[in-house]
């Protein structure tokens, strides 16, 4: 702890009580041969967030996931790499699955100021650890690696053509589905290949996908700053035109309002997979693998309840800090009910900075709405009067404030509440499901009149029995 940190921790305290953590799993570097021990000082050097949820994962999942992340991280620091000629990047960010097999691996052609350029120049000892993982592991890493790395090469052609940025809001969902949705999806083939997740997950490959998208377009809004410097632009031209004429406008201080309102209309995109975040985390059977998949999603949200409408993004890079990390961290390391309150926290500080001013207010007053309901749908308040008065509020507020043009907008929601409901309602016996609810058990008891609610042991052994954690 350096001396800026003894400091923060002097002023803030408390948040220095919430920086102890005892991992599920801890891994024995003594037990480690020396390749291995590189791959982790690697992670290390690359993520030391990622770094520390993935070393405590189970030993089953340790080393396919680790070397699966710096497998990813060495294709994107090619890809990232704008020293490298076209010509160049794209053989190897095509062919890059294969190398993984390669004995001795390693590349030496990045330039000097690129940040993870060690990785690759010492990648033959990702290669060598990689090639005594089981075949079944491999086969996955290999399908996302090839299929990831034929994406990012599709887009590096498309800029070298002078194509600058994404320009639809498809095109900005299918950059994040290369670099991040697949990420979820072979995460999850691990995950179910090891036996500890639900096998169902395996078939709901949106939810999948929305566990990278979530994390990938969040990091892209906070990341503006940084990207723009970089000459690099992954904000959807079909967004940013809304509200300027050039996309360095957003920079500019006369167009605050503008850029504010636009930045929201991110969060707003990225918000609408918060929900589908919260039902695949319901399919983890693992304690340590639930950590591992909760700790990212809690931190995005806080994330983006940070940048939105904060004109700070448009100066530099804004960042949670250490003590409420620590602190995120804790809440999401316990179970599901615990991470859906951190969502509702942050959730609820979105929908407190929306302003009426913001040609998007009904749209993500809506989005909190629904990520709340879906919440009271798996875990009820049981407080029903609070949430009546909570409603009544939000909607008096928005008639008062509301532009008249929203009216109708507001009309047309209203309309689409019977709908949402059952689809909530499907979602609730959804996360049963991904629980392990036995709803063939429950209808024949229907039809045999058992009906009545079960006596006070019977409960109790069912309470024993799933409270593992996940849930």
């Amino acid at each position: 702890m350096g001396v800026a940190d003894v400091i923060y921790y002097t002023i803030h305290f408390q948040e220095l009580k919430k920086t102890w953590h005892v991992p599920v799993h801890e891994r024995d570097p003594e037990k480690e041969p020396v390749s291995l021990r590189v791959c982790f000082d690697l992670m290390d050097k690359t993520s030391r967030s990622f770094s520390t949820v993935i070393q405590e994962l189970h030993p089953e999942l340790l080393i396919p996931v680790a070397l699966f992340y710096l497998i990813l991280r060495g294709l994107d620091t090619i890809e990232d790499d704008m020293t490298i000629p076209l010509e160049k990047k794209d053989p190897l960010l095509r062919e890059f699955y294969k190398v993984t097999e390669k004995e001795g691996w390693s590349f030496n052609g990045n330039g000097p100021d690129e940040r993870d350029r060690e990785l690759l120049v010492q990648f033959h000892y990702v290669t060598e650890e990689y090639r005594k993982v089981k075949p079944v592991y491999r086969e996955i890493i290999n399908d996302i690696t090839h299929k990831m790395g034929d994406g990012m090469a599709d887009f590096c052609k498309l800029a070298a053509k002078g194509t600058v940025g994404v320009d639809t809001v498809k095109d900005y969902d299918r950059y994040c589905y290369y670099v991040a949705g697949l990420v979820g999806i072979g995460l999850t083939r691990l995950f179910v290949e090891s036996g500890l997740a639900n096998p169902a997950l395996k078939e709901r490959e949106q939810l999948q996908t929305s566990m990278g998208l979530f994390l990938q377009k969040t990091n892209i809004i906070r990341d503006i700053k940084e990207d723009w410097g970089d000459k690099r632009r992954f904000w959807p031209r079909e967004i940013w035109s809304k509200h300027v004429d050039n996309f360095e406008d957003l920079f500019k201080p006369e167009n605050k309002e503008a850029a504010l309102n636009c930045s929201s209309e991110m969060v707003l995109n990225s918000l609408n997979h918060a929900d589908e975040c919260l039902f695949y985390l319901a399919g983890l059977k693992e304690q340590s693998v639930f950590n591992f998949a909760a700790i990212p999603q809690s931190m995005a949200i806080a994330t983006l309840a940070l940048v939105f409408r904060n004109p700070d993004i448009y100066k530099k890079n804004v960042k949670i800090t250490k003590g409420s990390a620590c602190q995120i961290m804790l809440e999401s390391t316990q179970n599901l009910q615990k991470v859906c309150e951190v969502f509702r926290r942050f959730v609820r500080q979105i929908h407190k900075k929306n302003t009426p001013k913001d040609p998007n207010f009904l749209k993500i007053s809506i989005a909190c709405g629904k990520i709340e309901q879906f919440i009271e749908s798996v875990f009820p308040s049981q407080n029903p009067q609070a949430l009546q008065r909570a409603a009544q509020t939000t909607t008096e507020r928005a008639k008062k404030e509301e532009d008249p043009k929203e009216v109708q907008a507001r009309k047309e929601a209203r309309e689409d509440t019977s709908k949402e409901s059952a689809q909530l309602s499907l979602n609730a016996i959804g996360i049963a499901w991904l629980a392990g609810a036995r709803f063939d058990v429950a209808a024949r008891e229907l039809r045999q009149g058992q009906m009545s609610r079960p006596d006070s042991d019977t409960a109790r052994t069912i309470v024993d029995k799933y409270d593992r954690g996940e849930l």
